[in-house]
């Protein structure tokens, strides 16, 4: 219904913005990591979702179109409600859960507020076709191998790493010919 709302950031609270656009102030709830890039004061635009649910209507502001459509594709997964896909984002950019969905990463949501592990897996398991075949991976790392990819998140996982970190490392590798490889190649980018 509202593809986007421009204009002056009003208010900002610890989950929401106010938005004053022509005459209207609009109460958009955020994400951590778009409310650090607003401003009082300053004219911004914040692309919309509405969500009409058991009565309630809900405006949520999103930074960019990437994360609003990864938001979209959050709702989508069983028990997964806006409140805990804002959790998501909150701590992991859109390519960060590209990239954890693609290397089958469930510790890459461990930070997240409210996720436990049967509904990081639940994520994984919904979206990885979704993700798969998305642009959102175009121009980043060859993720052609995700069998392989994961078990080398899920070694290094296992050696301590946090999860998040473990895949963009393992993400930012572009070809190994074995799992051995490809964990001494993402050790070493992370060391870097």
């Amino acid at each position: 219904m509202y593809a986007y709302i421009s204009g002056i950031v009003d208010e900002l609270l610890p989950d929401r913005a106010i938005l004053e656009a022509g005459g209207v102030g609009y109460e958009l709830f955020c994400s951590a990591l778009t409310l650090k890039r607003l401003k009082p004061g300053q004219k911004e635009r914040l692309y919309t979702h509405l969500h009409l649910a058991e009565g309630i209507m809900a405006l949520y502001g999103f930074y960019e179109p990437a994360e609003k459509d990864m938001f979209r594709r959050l709702l989508t997964v069983t028990r997964v409600g806006p409140k805990l896909a804002l959790s998501v984002l909150s701590v992991l950019s859109p390519s960060d859960v590209a990239i954890a969905i693609v290397t089958n990463n469930a510790a890459a949501f461990d930070r997240v507020s409210g996720m436990g592990r049967k509904t990081a897996q639940r994520v994984l398991l919904e979206l990885k076709e979704r993700v798969e075949t998305s642009e959102m991976l175009s121009g980043g790392a060859n993720l052609d191998a995700p069998d392989i990819r994961s078990e080398a998140v899920a070694a290094l996982v296992s050696l301590g790493y946090d999860g998040l970190a473990a895949g963009k490392a393992v993400a930012a590798v572009e070809q190994a010919e074995s799992v051995e490889t490809l964990i001494t190649q993402a050790l070493r980018k992370m060391a870097k």
